[in-house]
Order: structure tokens, then C-alpha cells, then sequence
């Protein structure tokens, strides 16, 4: 991606932000064994493997508020262990749904999921993208207590440093 065409407004450049870090922690996540993976910390919502499903859940419930739908099932129920490819293949179509929903309307767009619940549109699109690099953070801890010493690039600057030159 060259300059000319790498997304400038705020809102486009978290999205696709968001969706490339997450890929960076699925590959690294890869190069790990399945204890490892799954192992639990006293960190964020567990495993490594939680974390990355609580992103994509939250992404997922948070996209169905802006297309004031009914929530679909959340995605981290205890009993289901979803593989590196499950994440990437549920990442693909979470972030096209959430971006879809995020650039439909204005940002200014007042949404109401419950009688004590408002938000506006682009206050959403910041609250998904924030929380994602709050658990990711949390990842990288984790990554840091298994030893791993390549830890996967994650911020807006490193991404702007690979999609921009």
C-alpha cells in the first residue's frame, strides 16, 4: 500500500489498524504450543487464546449495537477451543462487518441498545479499537512470561511503517 492510498480519516486508519494487529497476534500465537497458548495468566481475561476471542466477541456485539440488531451468541463460551486459523478466518469477516457497520452512517449517529444505554456512532468505533489494543497490550505481556522474545507489532505507528512506505 503506497501513500496515495492508505486510509487517512482516523476512524478508516483504527479499523484497519485493528484488523492487522490482530493478524500480527495470530501469527505469532502460531509459533506457540498449545499450552502455551492456552495457559493461563492473571492477566486480562485469561489465556492468550481468551483474550484474542474476548477482541473478536466484543468487535462482533458492538457491530451488531450499530446495526441495531439483536446480539448474536457471544463467541467466548468455556467448552469451545478455537484453532490460530478459526481466529484468522473470524477476524476476516468481524472486521469487515465492524468496518461496514462503523462507515454506514455518521459518526454522529445516536444509538440506543437498551433503555439506559446511549452511544454515538464514532464513540463506538473508538471504544472496539481501544479495547482491542487493551487486551492486545495484555497479550503482550503474556508473551513477555512465556519467554517469547519477537513480539509481534501491534501499534499504529508500526503499522504505518509497513502499509505507508
Amino acid at each position: 500500500m503506497s501513500l496515495s492510498n492508505a486510509p487517512t480519516d482516523p476512524a478508516r486508519v483504527l479499523i484497519a489498524h485493528n484488523h492487522w494487529a490482530n493478524e500480527q497476534f495470530y501469527s505469532a500465537c502460531a509459533k506457540l504450543s498449545n499450552e502455551q497458548f492456552h495457559q493461563s495468566f492473571d492477566l486480562g481475561v485469561g489465556s492468550l487464546h481468551e483474550n484474542l476471542i474476548h477482541i473478536l466477541s466484543w468487535t462482533r456485539i458492538w457491530t451488531d449495537v450499530m446495526n441495531e440488531e439483536k446480539s448474536r451468541p457471544n463467541l467466548e463460551a468455556k467448552e469451545k477451543i478455537y484453532t490460530i486459523a478459526d481466529l484468522q478466518h473470524l477476524n476476516t469477516i468481524v472486521s469487515a462487518e465492524f468496518e461496514t457497520a462503523a462507515m454506514c452512517n455518521s459518526f454522529d449517529d445516536i444509538l440506543r441498545p437498551n433503555k439506559s444505554l446511549v452511544f454515538t456512532r464514532g464513540g463506538l468505533v473508538s471504544h472496539v479499537t481501544t479495547h482491542a489494543v487493551h487486551h492486545r497490550a495484555q497479550c503482550l505481556s503474556m508473551f513477555r512470561q512465556l519467554g517469547v522474545k519477537k513480539l509481534p507489532k501491534s501499534s499504529v505507528y508500526e503499522w504505518m511503517q509497513i502499509n505507508y512506505s
